[in-house]
């Protein structure tokens, strides 16, 4: 498979992303964020793990308890404070810094330069993300903002040591879809006992209830970590963490398109700003991938 083909499918993960705004507010009982959580990754991380039939090496024990819980629990724990306490577009603007984290952390964990174009890319996708979402009423909560900045730092970490540990463990043979199988597992794992202690029992669940949690926890969760970790297996972080931008882009245009949610012209300027900057991060993926599979051999 080629590398714009892959990059093409990675894309189809924040997509899908964006689509879990209007089936958590429209098909789940809300005020149950963890004990959701954990069902959206449990379950359907045991059932991968059924398929593929391997469990994690001793030397792997470590690596996936810490990145199920940057790319699982920790961060849709943040995710969900800073949604509850903030408004969508401003949670959502925070969060638009990973991208921007995640050059500086691929340059101290893998090597990879930092180009003046992906310093731009990255931060034209937040101004983008912001003249989206963002509303002249929006207010700031301090924890909310922290909450925020938080779950962008646990995501950038998760997405660069995973592409650290995959690479300087590539002895192991572990497939896109074995590594989405530990790490669904042990983040829902650690998020269990916080939903329990945390949260009330969930109500008695209606049909609709029930079609979004296996939606989210097949697609927008199954599917697309695989296809987001099979991605950067095979490319440079910095190339697959602009496409994030994608995510707030489809919720705003599923509102639209779906809820009758109107659009201003300020938005469309914010969605094709968002695009130019995908496009720009992807101006030397070739390159960039050499440069980090040079620096990964001489280590």
């Amino acid at each position: 498979m080629s590398n714009r083909l892959i990059l093409i499918t990675t894309a189809l993960a924040p997509i899908i992303w964006g689509s879990s705004y209007l089936v958590t507010t429209e098909y789940l009982p809300q005020g149950y964020p963890l004990t959701l959580a954990v069902l959206r990754a449990l379950p359907v991380g045991l059932l991968l793990l059924i398929l593929c039939r391997q469990l994690p090496s001793v030397n792997w024990w470590f690596k996936i308890a810490v990145l199920g819980a940057l790319n699982f629990s920790i961060f849709w724990w943040l995710l969900f404070v800073s949604a509850y306490r903030l408004p969508g577009g401003v949670a959502a603007t925070v969060g638009a810094i990973q991208p921007l984290l995640v050059l500086f952390l691929a340059r101290g964990f893998l090597g990879s330069p930092i180009h003046a174009y992906s310093i731009v890319a990255a931060i034209s996708g937040i101004f983008g993300v912001a003249l989206l979402l963002l509303t002249a009423e929006s207010a700031l909560d301090p924890i909310g903002l922290l909450a925020g900045v938080g779950g962008a730092v646990s995501m950038a970490f998760g997405t660069v040591l995973s592409k650290k540990w995959l690479s300087e463990n590539k002895q192991d043979s572990v497939s896109p879809l074995t590594f989405t199988a530990w790490q669904l597992v042990a983040g829902g794992i650690l998020l269990l006992p916080a939903a329990v202690i945390l949260e009330p029992a969930l109500p008695n669940l209606s049909s609709e209830n029930i079609v979004g949690l296996i939606y989210l926890g097949l697609v927008g969760a199954g599917l697309t970590y695989l296809l987001w970790f099979r991605g950067l297996a095979k490319l440079s972080p910095n190339a697959i963490a602009p496409l994030g931008f994608l995510s707030p882009a489809t919720a705003v245009f599923l509102g639209w398109f779906v809820l009758g949610q109107s659009l201003s012209v300020l938005q469309f300027v914010g969605a094709t700003i968002i695009f130019f900057s995908i496009w720009l991060s992807q101006r030397k993926p070739q390159q960039t991938q050499l440069n980090i599979n040079q620096t990964l051999k001489l280590n």
